[in-house]
Order: C-alpha cells, then sequence, then structure tokens
C-alpha cells in the first residue's frame, strides 16, 4: 500500500458528507453481479455556463442482487430501471442504489452535471486571451460520475455512443468519430469497449488540424489564440504520430483498433496527457507559443509516443484493479521512450529520461510511503491514485528495461502480443502477464517478479576502497520478511584524475550478495554503473566526489554525465556529500553539456540546494556566471543556449541585470526576451523584492494569455510582502476561487525565496498551513486536493520545529490519504534537507 497509516479518506465515518469513493471489495462484487452491454449519453453544453444536462442510458444485465449507481450530479431529476421511477432522494454521497433482478435491465438517469475549473470531470475553463469558451472531460479516478451515471471501475468496460448538443460554433471530437449532423449538433461514433475512466468530450471553438496515415485519421486541436503554435508544430506532431504508430504496428502485429486518433492540447489539464482511446488529451502548454528548449520538445515526443504505446498496454488491455496500474505506466513509460529513441529524430530520450525520471523514481522509492511496482494492495480507488508516481513510472520502466534484456526481444514482445489477444479489450491482471511471457518462452519469472516488481525499496550499492569491497545494502523490511535477494550486473568505470570516460577502463562485476571484490586504484574517479543498466541507488565514495567535475569536463558521454548527476544527488540527498560539491560540479559542467535536458531538469535541483551550501551568495553568483559563459559560448538561437540562459536568470541576485535583460540590454547574442523569458525574468525580479504588484499587474494586461495569467499569479505570491503572502493564502482556502494551475502557481510563489533561505513574512504561514489541511477537502478535491498540498507545503523552512510539526500532522486519524500521502513524502524531503544543514553546516 502507498499509506501505510491508518485513513479516514473521502467516505470513511470521519466525513459523513463526502461521496464515498469504491472499495475493491465493492468493485469485485460488482463485477460478478453485472454485465454491462452498452452506455448512450446524450449531453447539452448549451444550458448555462457553471452546468450541463447529462442523460445516461444503461442497458446492464444483472445475475441477481443489489448494488449501486456512481453519480455525483448537482441536481438529479430523474431515475427509471426499465421505465419504473425511482425515488431520487436513494442518492447518497454519489451513490445510488440499485436492486435489479437476474437479467436485462435499461437504466435511464437524466440529472444536472457541474462544469469544474480542478481538470476533473468536465472541465470548463475561459481563454484570457480572447473570452473564448472551452471545455474537455477527464474522466479518471472518480471523476467519471460528474460526468454521467455508472458503474465506475476498470473492470466494466462496455461501448460508449455520445449525442452532444453545443454551441454552434464550438467543434467536439470524442473517443468515437464525430459527425456534425446539424448546427450545434454532433453524433459520436460507438466506441469499441472502454472503461468509464477513458471516456472524454473535447468541445469548443477549438483550432482543429487533420491528417491521415495508414488508413487512421489523425486529428490535432488546441485552442484558437493557440492557432499559430499548433500550425506551427503540427508537422512535427503528426511525423511523430506516424513514426510511432509504424513502430508499434510493426513491434506488436496489432493495429490501432480504436477508429480515429486525436490528439487535444487542453487548457488547465493537470496530467501530462490522458490516453483516452480515439481522443488522447494533453496539457496545451505542450504547445509551445514561446521558442523552447530541445529538451522540452524530447519530452514531448516520449509523451505522444508513451500516451500512444497506451493504446495497447492499458486501452486494449485494461487492469483488473488500480493495483496493477504499473501494466498501464511502466510499459507506457518503457515503450515511449524505447521508441522515441529509435525511430524519431529525438533519439537522446534514454539521457533525457536519466536526467529527469530516474532520481523522481529512486526519491520515491526511498520514501516512508514506498510500495511495490506490482500489487501495490490498493484497496481504495483514491488511495490508488497516490501510487501513480516515480515508481509506477520511472522505476517499473527501469524494471521492464532489464527483463527485456534478460529475455530478449522475440520472447518479450511475444509475450505482450500473446497478452493483448487473450484479453483483447478486457481486463488482465499481473500474473495474466507474466503467463503469457513464460508461454512465449520465458523461464519461471516468479523469483523475479518477487525480486522486482512487488518488493518496494531499492538496493543502495557503494564501493569501499579501504576494503576493496562493493556493497550492496537491501531496502529495509518488515519484522520477519527477508530482503529481495536482487543481482545486479553493473560495470564499474575507473578514471585516473583528468581523464574522460573515454580514458577510462571499464569493469563488469556481477553483484550477487552483500559485498562483493573489487580491484580499484588509490586514486581517481570510481564511478558505478555508468550507463545505469540496473535499479539501485548508487553513491560515489569521498575519493571520487571532488574528481566529478574533471571528469563530466572531460567526457564526451552524456549518458555518463547523467549519472554523474544521478549518484551526486543520491549522495546530498542521503547527507554523504555537501551541497558545495553540487556547485563545484554545476560550474564545471554547465560550459561543457551538450544535451540541454540536462539543464532544463538538473539545474533546478542545484538552485533548490543553493541555501544550504556554505556561502549561498557567492555559490548562486558562480552558477549564474557559469550559466552565462555556457549561453554565451553555445549557438546564437539555440535551444542550448536557451536552456543556458534560462539558467543564469535562476540563479541571478542581480536585479540591475535582471532589469536589464528584460529591457533587451546585455544579452548573449541570439537571445530574445519572449513571454516566456519575460514572466521567468519577472518571477525572479518579484522573488528578490525588485519588482512591485503594479508593474506585474501591468504585464499581465499588456499580454492577458493564459500563460501570462498564471505566471502573475507565480510573480505576485513571490513577492516579499505580507500582501503577496495573504494573496496567495486566499487561493489555497477557497476565499478566491481559481482554476489549478493558479492554484498551484500561488503555492509556489508563497515559499519561493532568494539564496537566504525563506523570506520573514512566510514563515507564519508554516502554522496556518497546519491548522488548515484537516479541512481542505471541504474546499479541494481529488488531483487538486493532493497537489495543493504538496504546492503549500512549507518547503523552504528547514527546520527542526517545522519537521516536527510537519510529521505531527501527518500522524493525525482524520487526514484523508492523498493528504497524508503528500504530507509525508515533503517531510521525508524536509527531514533530509534538514540532516544536510546538520551534518554540513553545522546546524541543529
Amino acid at each position: 500500500m502507498p499509506d501505510q497509516s491508518p485513513a479516514s479518506g473521502p467516505g470513511s465515518a470521519a466525513d459523513p458528507g463526502r461521496p464515498l469513493s469504491l472499495r475493491r471489495a465493492e468493485a469485485v462484487h460488482r463485477a460478478g453481479l453485472l454485465e454491462v452491454e452498452s452506455y448512450d449519453l446524450t449531453l447539452d453544453l448549451t444550458t448555462s455556463e457553471e452546468t450541463f444536462d447529462s442523460l445516461t442510458r444503461i442497458v446492464v444485465t444483472s445475475a441477481g442482487g443489489s448494488t449501486f449507481l456512481d453519480l455525483k450530479p448537482t441536481s438529479l431529476r430523474s431515475v427509471h430501471v426499465d421505465g419504473a421511477p425511482l425515488d431520487v432522494a436513494l442518492l447518497q454521497r454519489g451513490r445510488l442504489p440499485l436492486d435489479l433482478p437476474a437479467g436485462r435491465h435499461e437504466v435511464v438517469v437524466d440529472a444536472v452535471m457541474p462544469f469544474r475549473n480542478d481538470g476533473e470531470g468536465l472541465h470548463r475553463s475561459v481563454d484570457p486571451a480572447d473570452g473564448r469558451h472551452y471545455v474537455y472531460g477527464m474522466s479518471f479516478m472518480d471523476a467519471a460520475p460528474t460526468v454521467f451515471a455508472c458503474f465506475d471501475q476498470p473492470d466494466l468496460k462496455a461501448p460508449y455512443t455520445l449525442h452532444v448538443t453545443a454551441p454552434q460554433e464550438w467543434t467536439v471530437v470524442g473517443n468515437g468519430a464525430a459527425t456534425q449532423v446539424e448546427p450545434g449538433r454532433w453524433e459520436l461514433a460507438t466506441t469499441q469497449p472502454l472503461s468509464t475512466y477513458f471516456v472524454t468530450l473535447v468541445a469548443g471553438p477549438y483550432h482543429v488540424v487533420r491528417d491521415t496515415h495508414d488508413g487512421i485519421p489523425l486529428g490535432l486541436s488546441a485552442r484558437a489564440s493557440l492557432a499559430g503554435a499548433l500550425e506551427a508544430d503540427a508537422e512535427e506532431l503528426l511525423t511523430l504520430t506516424r513514426q510511432c504508430f509504424d513502430e508499434f504496428h510493426r513491434l506488436f502485429g496489432i493495429r490501432y483498433p480504436f477508429g480515429e486518433y486525436n490528439q487535444a492540447f487542453v487548457p488547465e489539464f493537470n496530467a501530462g496527457a490522458m490516453e483516452n482511446p480515439g481522443c488522447v488529451t494533453f496539457r496545451d502548454t505542450l504547445v509551445f507559443s514561446s521558442r523552447t528548449t530541445r529538451g522540452m520538445r524530447t519530452q514531448r515526443a516520449i509523451t505522444v509516443a508513451h500516451e500512444m504505446a497506451h493504446q495497447w498496454f492499458g486501452n486494449i488491455v485494461t487492469p483488473r484493479w488500480w493495483d496493477d496500474l504499473w501494466l498501464n505506466e511502466s510499459f507506457a513509460e518503457y515503450m515511449g521512450n524505447r521508441v522515441t529513441a529509435s525511430v524519431t529524430q529525438f533519439d537522446e530520450a534514454w539521457v533525457l529520461n536519466s536526467f529527469q525520471r530516474r532520481q523522481w523514481g529512486l526519491l520515491a522509492d526511498q520514501r516512508p510511503t514506498t510500495h511495490p511496482v506490482a500489487g501495490n494492495g490498493a484497496d481504495d480507488a483514491l488511495e490508488a491514485l497516490q501510487s501513480f508516481d516515480g515508481i509506477s513510472y520511472a522505476k517499473g520502466s527501469a524494471i521492464l528495461r532489464q527483463l527485456n534484456a534478460r529475455l530478449g526481444d522475440d520472447v518479450f514482445l511475444a509475450g505482450a502480443v500473446d497478452h493483448f489477444t487473450r484479453h483483447r479489450f478486457g481486463n488482465a491482471t499481473m500474473h495474466d502477464l507474466l503467463g503469457s511471457w513464460e508461454r512465449a518462452g520465458a523461464a519461471d519469472l516468479g523469483t523475479f517478479s518477487d525480486a522486482w516488481l512487488t518488493t518496494a525499496g531499492p538496493d543502495l550499492l557503494e564501493v569501499d576502497r579501504t576494503a576493496g569491497v562493493l556493497r550492496r545494502t537491501a531496502p529495509a523490511t518488515a519484522e520477519g520478511v527477508a530482503p529481495a535477494e536482487r543481482t545486479h550486473a553493473v560495470s564499474l568505470l575507473v578514471a585516473a584524475p583528468g581523464d574522460g570516460a573515454e580514458g577510462g577502463s571499464v569493469h563488469e562485476v556481477q553483484v550477487d550478495a552483500a559485498q562483493v571484490p573489487v580491484t580499484v586504484p588509490d586514486g581517481g574517479v570510481v564511478l558505478l554503473d555508468p550507463v545505469e543498466a540496473t535499479w539501485a541507488a548508487t553513491l560515489p565514495d569521498a575519493t571520487t566526489v571532488p574528481l566529478l567535475p574533471a571528469l563530466v569536463s572531460a567526457t564526451e558521454d552524456a549518458r555518463v554525465r547523467a549519472a554523474v548527476w544521478n549518484q551526486l544527488r543520491s549522495g546530498v540527498h542521503h547527507a554523504r556529500v555537501d551541497p558545495d560539491a553540487a556547485v563545484d560540479l554545476a560550474e564545471a559542467w554547465l560550459p561543457v553539456e551538450t544535451v540541454d535536458a540536462g539543464l532544463v531538469y538538473t539545474f533546478p535541483w542545484v538552485l533548490s540546494y543553493l541555501p544550504h551550501t556554505s556561502d549561498p551568495a557567492t555559490s548562486a553568483d558562480r552558477l549564474q556566471e557559469a550559466a552565462l559563459v555556457a549561453a554565451r559560448g553555445a549557438e546564437p538561437g539555440s535551444p542550448l543556449q536557451l536552456a543556458a540562459f534560462q539558467s543564469a536568470i535562476g540563479a541571478c541576485r542581480a536585479a540591475d541585470l535582471l532589469v536589464a535583460w528584460l529591457g533587451g540590454e546585455r544579452l548573449p547574442e541570439g537571445v530574445d526576451v519572449d513571454l516566456e523569458l519575460r514572466w521567468r525574468l519577472l518571477v525572479r525580479l518579484a522573488a528578490l523584492g525588485a519588482t512591485d504588484r503594479a508593474a506585474l499587474d501591468a504585464a499581465l494586461d499588456a499580454e492577458p494569455t493564459a500563460v501570462s495569467r498564471v505566471e502573475h499569479t507565480r510573480a505576485v505570491a513571490s513577492l516579499p510582502t505580507a500582501e503577496a503572502k495573504a494573496f496567495a493564502w486566499e487561493r489555497l482556502t477557497g476565499a478566491v476561487s481559481v482554476p489549478n494551475y493558479e492554484l498551484t502557481a500561488a503555492g509556489d510563489g508563497l515559499w519561493r525565496s532568494g539564496t537566504d533561505g525563506p523570506d520573514g513574512v512566510a514563515l507564519p504561514y508554516v502554522q496556518e498551513f497546519a491548522a488548515l489541511v484537516p479541512t481542505l477537502p471541504d474546499v479541494h478535491s481529488g488531483w487538486v486536493l493532493a497537489t495543493a498540498v504538496e504546492a503549500f507545503y512549507p518547503r523552504s523552512s528547514v527546520t527542526a520545529a517545522t519537521v516536527t510539526a510537519m510529521t505531527t500532522l501527518a500522524a493525525r486519524d482524520d487526514l484523508d490519504g492523498s493528504v497524508r500521502r503528500r504530507l509525508l513524502d515533503a517531510t521525508d524531503e524536509l527531514t533530509h534537507r534538514l540532516a544536510v544543514r546538520r551534518a554540513f553546516r553545522g546546524e541543529d
């Protein structure tokens, strides 16, 4: 389980008014009772800007017995079963009881549903650039019942037919091909069997680009104000889509079966994307309206491939319950990186994965909330949402990559194909997939599964030069439970001082015991697992750490540079390495790094540790200068130059220089200040207290885009004034209602600080936060509830008192499970940072 402590989340006795979250036992009972034949949905989006009409017709066969329908309306007009009315007052806490005798039945529900602004259900937003309204559906994890009445669990699949009334100037797309039968009325083709959480609808005055490939109709859509940016990106996106379809068809020999393939870039989307069959939704910040780095484009390409992989892993075959969510995410993560690297122009996908995702997964796997990749034990649908983390994605992907290397492509892919064929349009479990691999020729995978998939935590690998051994420390387990016996096939890169990876020697090591002998020199670099072939936390030894800057300066292998950073980050996290070493490494690395993803995804971590260095101000100045050297040395106008200049802004303490850059002066040749850079500069000036609210308001008025609105919120909340912190706090409490992106930006700004530690003006909010958190489910829900806790957590108050206060808060027995999970993770990070300060700064 992701949360081992007692919880009283939504639906518990402690929260009698909140909707109930589905329990696993309830899902098993309902799946045994019902077989859903079809859903027919009629949605009228024209009735008001706050609500819409939802008419649901469900044809279902019952084995005979009592169950319930999931439904969370604004108001319920009527419910009929086989033409007979039910008392609408029976609806309680999101459930409508049903007594269905054995046989076939029709259930008809007429309801008024809410438009939402938190990225779930049917989300409605207004584009500040032109005032136009946009709608999209996100039915994932408990959200579908705010769109239509349903039996909301992944293993009650059925075909869907939608009929939609929308304003006449709107375009409609969804899971099935949409046809406008008369102005404002749309009919969507009946789908293949889908789980409820895949059902979506995208409606509004979207700009649409259409194409076809290999008989598959393709579509791209984004807000009208992004039409120019979408047109500019369309060929790249369509080329990626074509290449990925061709490769997935080649690998699996099973064609994409869901008709059209629309990719809709929608506003204020919580996730990176959602794999809805026929209509994948993405956050529309992935349509680049400002200049961007290659790393961001590579990440977008991986996301496109990831969602396409889901059409097989997740959509053709869907997990039976949420404890097997890795069957979706780990596979999509692995295949997304693999396909992107092998058939698209973004062949550095695995290097980006190392810079961006590996530490995310390793830290999640070392938190007190760690859980297995597979079979995480989630008994509650909302609780399961908390396990969509670095373990489900990054760790699971790494384990599958190891398994693929062990089995070989022929067996690995044959097992996947067997899995898709046996369970086509149905549901399956981890054991079903393991059985498919074994039928394809794999040996018994029970031992592998036990060691890597169903046991939480990474091994810790480190070299002890004095003893001449490589040590493997298994993660702690519950009393009486033996640790996993994992074997690691790794290499050691041994390089003399000043040599790059190319000048060193590589030694292969089989780590099959708690310690194995290795021969390493007294001096020089010893880098464990330089190509990151195994899943483990690897720490650099004391001799190696000061030599790492020379290594990254000399090596031409981006994989080695990424591995160096991951090992140093692990060393700092465990208070084994002084954050000053991170500054030394970054100073040497910034001018030589050629993969801008390293700067985009690693440098912010370096900045986050500046307050913990021995001289934060001097460290920041060194990093700014190194970043400017990199920007001036890069090709003018290149993505690498942009990433270096973004890094320089993040480190800059000189308000006069920031103001000059904002005005277009003293810039490296090739840098132009566009909307994104302008707001990056304004946010930095705000954090330094070198601008004011009036100037920020004027900047928003000058360019009232969606990006500007979010960054304006971040900048205002970053000002070191009591008024600015109150501005942020009102958004958390709900006193001022804002969409999800603005809410998280306000939290980011509240605790944003310069190099000298948290602004004193924000410190009273530590206790305010502790007092407010237990009541937050009355204000926010679902995905946003958890992200709000994370965004407003007092992360820059690195004190023993704050750790104690947050630990006490997380131990309360009346907390929502998602709230507790974020509190535990954030407090663990705070504890580690406090340990760093104690170890290297001498603080209590």
